[in-house]
Order: C-alpha cells, then sequence, then structure tokens
C-alpha cells in the first residue's frame, strides 16, 4: 500500500506542479519529488487533452467549430496557467535577443515579454488555431466527431509532454542557480522515463487503432528528431537546459503532432 501511495502522491505532485489543479490535502510537496513526478507528466496531458476536447464538444454545440477550437485552447492554457506557452515565450527571448550563455539565461529569466515572445507566441497560436481547424474537419466527416477530438487532443497533449523527459536524461541543467525547475532536473530512475513512454503511446495505439491508420506511429520518430535538434541547439549555446526549453520542446512537438496528423490525412 506504501507504493501505491507514494505513486499516488506523484501523480498529484506532477498535478499541482505543471497544472492549476489543487491536489488532496493529504499531499504533502516535497521538490525532490519532482523529478519522479516526470513519469507522470504525460499522464497529465490526458487530462489536459480530455478537458480541451470535452470544451471543444461543448462550445461547438453552442456556437460554431472556430469559437469551439478557440475555447478549447483557452482552457487548456487555463487549466496549466501557460506553464509551457511561457516556456516559449521565454525561449523565443532569449535565444533571438541573446548572444551569449550569460545574456540567453538572464533574457529568459526576466518576466518581461519582448517582441520575439510575442510574435512567437502569435505565430505559434495562430498555427495551432488552423491545424486544429483543419483536422477537425476531417473528423467530422470521417470519424464519430464527440470522442475522435478528444482522442486526438490526447494524443497530441501527452506526447508532447514525453519529449521534454528525455531532455532531462540527454541533458545537463543549464542554470547553476536556483529556481522552481531546479528539483525537475535531477534525472530519475530509468523506470520514470519507461512510465512516461507507457503513458504516452497508450493514447497514441488507441488512436491509431480508431482510424486503422498504422502511419500515426511515424510520428514518434519524427517528434524525436526535433526533440534531437533541439537539444542540440540548446546545448550548444547555454550548455544544456532549463525549464523554458521543456516548455518550448512541448509546445513545438505539439504542433508538430498536429502538422503531422494533417498531413497524413491529406496524403494517406
Amino acid at each position: 500500500m506504501s507504493h501505491i501511495r507514494q505513486q499516488f502522491t506523484l501523480f498529484f505532485t506532477a498535478l499541482q506542479f505543471y497544472t492549476r489543479l489543487p491536489a488532496p490535502k493529504w499531499v504533502v510537496y516535497k521538490p525532490e519529488n519532482l523529478s519522479l513526478a516526470t513519469g507522470y507528466l504525460p499522464f497529465v496531458g490526458w487530462m489536459v487533452g480530455m478537458a480541451a476536447g470535452a470544451t471543444w464538444l461543448f462550445a461547438g454545440y453552442l456556437t460554431n467549430p472556430s469559437i469551439a477550437i478557440l475555447c478549447s485552447m483557452i482552457i487548456s492554457i487555463l487549466l496549466t496557467g501557460a506553464f509551457h506557452e511561457d516556456g516559449f515565450a521565454d525561449v523565443c527571448d532569449g535565444f533571438g535577443g541573446g548572444w551569449t550563455r550569460e545574456k540567453i539565461l538572464a533574457i529568459m529569466k526576466d518576466s518581461r515579454v519582448g517582441a520575439y515572445a510575442s510574435v512567437g507566441l502569435i505565430l505559434i497560436l495562430a498555427l495551432k488555431f488552423t491545424l486544429l481547424q483543419s483536422i477537425g474537419l476531417q473528423i467530422a466527416a470521417t470519424d464519430t466527431f464527440q470522442t475522435g477530438i478528444i482522442s486526438l487532443l490526447v494524443t497530441g497533449h501527452a506526447l508532447s509532454r514525453l519529449m521534454p523527459v528525455f531532455v532531462i536524461y540527454m541533458l545537463p541543467y543549464a542554470r547553476d542557480t536556483d529556481s522552481k525547475a531546479k528539483p525537475v532536473a535531477e534525472k530519475p530512475p530509468f523506470s520514470v522515463l519507461v512510465t512516461a513512454i507507457v503513458f504516452a503511446v497508450i493514447p497514441l495505439l488507441a488512436l491509431a487503432m480508431r482510424w486503422s491508420q498504422p502511419l500515426l506511429f511515424a510520428v514518434i520518430p519524427v517528434l524525436g528528431i526535433i526533440t534531437i535538434l533541439l537539444a542540440r541547439y540548446f546545448k550548444k549555446w547555454i550548455g544544456g537546459y532549463t525549464g523554458d526549453c521543456l516548455g518550448a520542446i512541448q509546445q513545438v512537438c505539439e504542433i508538430a503532432f498536429y502538422f503531422f496528423v494533417t498531413v497524413l490525412w491529406k496524403f494517406a
């Protein structure tokens, strides 16, 4: 029972850190649990994806598809407190405006939003909206839309949250000073990575079976290549990664997943 309770504690620790959802009162926050809790990061993606999908369906019933997609995006941002979007914005500002390791890290830590962050967020959110709009039309025409869209979003949110876990194993933490993400940087046991992989692959497997589309599994090496390229870029400029880098990887990989699905719908 103690092991099961520990796993629940790690799950709620991940939920509390990566979303705005509250944890039960019996869960005591311990920074050292954050590293172990990364195994449940893709499972947190399940919850965000289900909430976003349910919002899409409800808003679509009341209004129209475009408004429904926007409401879906809004609820996912509200649930996470723009956690990953903030990381993406900071990376845009830091790597766009800094030319040394120290300058890049200083800019990313600055709470002010610069031109690179503003443009980056506008473009990535606009691309996400457009991709989901295109996929939504395809799903409505070929699938049971009520559950098809939820399956898509759960898969996208789960898979994209797996990629930062790999980076934690690939690179050292770049900052020497304390930060809220520093405890996450401690490399957990390999079993934690296995747990994250399982929670990320299950919804992809379900989606591939639902659509009878085994080519969906090709998205894994695609996201892997994107993650490796970003990791090498971060390694080159700052010697490792920060929490902002992990957030940026999640955002880019989520968009890449929707982009892959859009291309697959067109040519497969």
